[in-house]
Protein backbone atom coordinates (compact mmCIF):
# COMPACT_ATOMS: atom_id res chain seq x y z
CA UNK A 1 0.00 0.00 0.00
CA UNK A 2 1.69 3.19 -0.65
CA UNK A 3 2.23 5.80 1.81
CA UNK A 4 3.09 9.78 1.56
CA UNK A 5 6.81 10.16 3.14
CA UNK A 6 7.36 13.50 4.37
CA UNK A 7 11.75 14.29 5.13
CA UNK A 8 11.97 17.18 6.66
CA UNK A 9 15.11 19.15 7.88
CA UNK A 10 16.93 22.23 8.46
CA UNK A 11 18.81 24.01 5.65
CA UNK A 12 21.91 22.18 3.98
CA UNK A 13 21.09 18.89 5.07
CA UNK A 14 20.98 17.15 1.99
CA UNK A 15 17.56 16.63 1.20
CA UNK A 16 17.78 17.76 -2.55
CA UNK A 17 20.38 15.08 -2.25
CA UNK A 18 18.76 12.73 -0.85
CA UNK A 19 15.56 13.14 -3.22
CA UNK A 20 17.81 12.31 -6.47
CA UNK A 21 19.62 9.34 -5.13
CA UNK A 22 15.82 8.25 -4.54
CA UNK A 23 14.84 9.11 -8.11
CA UNK A 24 18.05 7.36 -9.27
CA UNK A 25 17.36 3.58 -7.21
CA UNK A 26 13.98 3.80 -8.97
CA UNK A 27 15.35 3.90 -12.28
CA UNK A 28 17.94 2.04 -12.21
CA UNK A 29 15.50 -0.59 -11.64
CA UNK A 30 13.48 0.35 -14.72
CA UNK A 31 10.51 1.98 -13.06
CA UNK A 32 9.57 5.85 -13.72
CA UNK A 33 9.37 8.60 -11.46
CA UNK A 34 7.84 12.04 -11.40
CA UNK A 35 9.83 14.90 -10.06
CA UNK A 36 8.13 17.98 -8.89
CA UNK A 37 9.79 21.38 -7.92
CA UNK A 38 8.58 24.82 -7.39
CA UNK A 39 8.31 27.55 -10.01
CA UNK A 40 9.20 30.10 -7.87
CA UNK A 41 12.61 28.15 -7.33
CA UNK A 42 14.61 29.40 -9.62
CA UNK A 43 18.10 29.37 -8.11
CA UNK A 44 19.29 26.99 -10.68
CA UNK A 45 17.19 27.96 -12.89
CA UNK A 46 13.30 26.93 -13.31
CA UNK A 47 12.44 23.61 -13.55
CA UNK A 48 15.86 22.67 -11.85
CA UNK A 49 16.28 19.95 -8.55
CA UNK A 50 19.99 20.79 -7.83
CA UNK A 51 22.07 19.64 -4.35
CA UNK A 52 24.70 21.57 -2.88
CA UNK A 53 27.54 18.25 -4.43
CA UNK A 54 26.72 19.18 -8.13
CA UNK A 55 23.86 16.56 -9.39
CA UNK A 56 21.13 17.89 -11.32
CA UNK A 57 17.91 16.82 -12.63
CA UNK A 58 15.27 18.20 -14.68
CA UNK A 59 11.96 18.35 -12.93
CA UNK A 60 7.78 19.10 -13.43
CA UNK A 61 7.70 22.62 -12.12
CA UNK A 62 4.12 23.48 -10.06
CA UNK A 63 2.91 26.54 -9.14
CA UNK A 64 0.28 27.50 -6.46
CA UNK A 65 -2.52 27.12 -9.15
CA UNK A 66 -1.86 23.58 -10.41
CA UNK A 67 -3.66 20.33 -9.96
CA UNK A 68 -1.47 17.75 -8.70
CA UNK A 69 -3.63 15.11 -8.83
CA UNK A 70 -5.01 16.11 -12.23
CA UNK A 71 -1.06 16.63 -13.32
CA UNK A 72 -0.28 12.63 -12.28
CA UNK A 73 -3.14 11.15 -13.68
CA UNK A 74 -2.71 12.52 -16.86
CA UNK A 75 0.71 11.62 -16.74
CA UNK A 76 0.10 8.08 -15.47
CA UNK A 77 -1.91 7.67 -18.31
CA UNK A 78 0.73 6.96 -20.78
CA UNK A 79 2.59 4.84 -18.63
CA UNK A 80 2.46 3.84 -15.01
CA UNK A 81 4.67 5.74 -12.17
CA UNK A 82 6.20 4.30 -9.42
CA UNK A 83 6.59 7.10 -7.60
CA UNK A 84 5.99 10.50 -6.87
CA UNK A 85 8.93 12.98 -5.43
CA UNK A 86 8.86 16.75 -4.61
CA UNK A 87 11.97 18.99 -3.81
CA UNK A 88 11.04 22.24 -1.55
CA UNK A 89 7.96 20.50 -0.29
CA UNK A 90 7.29 23.27 2.17
CA UNK A 91 5.84 25.90 -0.78
CA UNK A 92 3.00 23.26 -1.45
CA UNK A 93 -0.28 24.69 -0.43
CA UNK A 94 -2.75 22.91 1.32
CA UNK A 95 -4.82 21.94 -1.42
CA UNK A 96 -1.89 20.63 -2.72
CA UNK A 97 -0.99 18.34 -0.20
CA UNK A 98 -4.59 17.39 -0.22
CA UNK A 99 -4.10 16.10 -3.93
CA UNK A 100 -1.13 14.36 -3.00
CA UNK A 101 -2.73 12.19 -0.64
CA UNK A 102 -5.36 11.46 -3.38
CA UNK A 103 -2.60 10.30 -5.64
CA UNK A 104 -1.36 7.89 -2.80
CA UNK A 105 -4.66 6.63 -1.74
CA UNK A 106 -6.54 6.55 -5.39
CA UNK A 107 -3.60 5.60 -7.25
CA UNK A 108 -1.97 3.83 -5.12
CA UNK A 109 1.45 5.72 -5.94
CA UNK A 110 3.92 6.32 -3.25
CA UNK A 111 4.93 10.50 -3.14
CA UNK A 112 8.24 11.26 -1.04
CA UNK A 113 8.28 14.79 0.33
CA UNK A 114 11.18 16.31 0.77
CA UNK A 115 11.68 20.20 2.82
CA UNK A 116 11.69 22.08 6.06
CA UNK A 117 9.24 22.50 8.75
CA UNK A 118 10.08 26.23 9.43
CA UNK A 119 10.89 29.76 7.90
CA UNK A 120 13.42 31.77 9.18
CA UNK A 121 11.32 33.04 12.23
CA UNK A 122 10.15 29.82 13.23
CA UNK A 123 6.92 29.88 11.38
CA UNK A 124 5.69 26.48 10.06
CA UNK A 125 5.38 26.93 6.35
CA UNK A 126 1.58 26.07 5.30
CA UNK A 127 2.67 23.11 3.55
CA UNK A 128 5.03 21.78 5.84
CA UNK A 129 2.40 22.14 8.61
CA UNK A 130 -0.43 19.49 6.52
CA UNK A 131 2.65 17.50 5.16
CA UNK A 132 3.12 16.81 9.46
CA UNK A 133 -0.25 16.69 9.90
CA UNK A 134 -1.12 13.99 6.86
CA UNK A 135 1.84 12.15 6.01
CA UNK A 136 1.88 8.61 6.78
CA UNK A 137 6.00 8.81 7.37
CA UNK A 138 7.82 11.13 9.08
CA UNK A 139 11.76 11.34 8.65
CA UNK A 140 14.16 13.27 9.99
CA UNK A 141 17.32 14.22 8.05
CA UNK A 142 19.52 15.66 10.69
CA UNK A 143 22.58 18.12 10.70
CA UNK A 144 24.40 20.04 12.57
CA UNK A 145 24.58 23.65 14.66
CA UNK A 146 27.92 25.29 14.72
CA UNK A 147 27.05 24.60 17.96
CA UNK A 148 27.81 20.96 17.49
CA UNK A 149 24.12 20.47 18.56
CA UNK A 150 21.50 19.03 16.10
CA UNK A 151 20.21 21.87 13.90
CA UNK A 152 16.54 22.17 13.36
CA UNK A 153 16.17 25.82 12.89
CA UNK A 154 16.81 28.10 9.40
CA UNK A 155 18.34 31.83 10.28
CA UNK A 156 18.16 33.99 7.43
CA UNK A 157 21.41 36.38 6.20
CA UNK A 158 21.74 39.48 4.64
CA UNK A 159 24.48 39.93 2.02
CA UNK A 160 26.79 40.50 4.53
CA UNK A 161 26.24 37.86 6.73
CA UNK A 162 24.26 39.64 9.34
CA UNK A 163 21.24 37.85 10.97
CA UNK A 164 18.06 39.16 9.72
CA UNK A 165 15.27 39.21 12.26
CA UNK A 166 12.11 40.28 10.07
CA UNK A 167 11.13 40.32 6.36
CA UNK A 168 8.49 38.51 3.78
CA UNK A 169 8.29 34.23 4.75
CA UNK A 170 10.00 33.00 0.88
CA UNK A 171 12.76 34.71 -0.11
CA UNK A 172 14.38 32.05 -2.47
CA UNK A 173 18.28 32.16 -2.03
CA UNK A 174 21.31 30.63 -0.05
CA UNK A 175 21.77 33.00 2.40
CA UNK A 176 20.91 30.96 5.32
CA UNK A 177 22.27 29.03 7.75
CA UNK A 178 21.01 25.91 9.78
CA UNK A 179 21.07 26.31 14.03
CA UNK A 180 19.93 24.31 16.88
CA UNK A 181 16.92 26.09 18.29
CA UNK A 182 19.04 28.16 21.37
CA UNK A 183 21.68 29.36 18.79
CA UNK A 184 18.55 30.51 16.86
CA UNK A 185 17.47 32.69 19.98
CA UNK A 186 13.25 31.76 19.12
CA UNK A 187 12.33 34.05 21.45
CA UNK A 188 13.83 37.05 19.92
CA UNK A 189 12.99 36.09 16.11
CA UNK A 190 9.76 34.75 16.35
CA UNK A 191 6.09 36.75 16.00
CA UNK A 192 4.52 35.38 19.01
CA UNK A 193 5.13 37.61 21.95
CA UNK A 194 5.86 36.45 25.37
CA UNK A 195 5.97 39.70 26.72
CA UNK A 196 4.70 39.56 30.58
CA UNK A 197 6.13 35.83 31.21
CA UNK A 198 8.68 35.04 33.53
CA UNK A 199 11.90 33.32 32.23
Amino acid sequence: MAKIYFYYSAMNAGKSTTLLQSAHNYEERGMRVLVFTPKLDNRDGVGMVSSRIGLTRQATVFSNEDDLYDQVQSAQSSDKIHCILIDEAQFLTPLQVLQISRVTDRLDIPVLCYGIRTDFQGEPFEGSKYLLAWADELIEIKTICRSGKKATMNARLDSEGNRVWAGDQIDIGTHYVALSRKEFCLDRVSPISDVGTEE
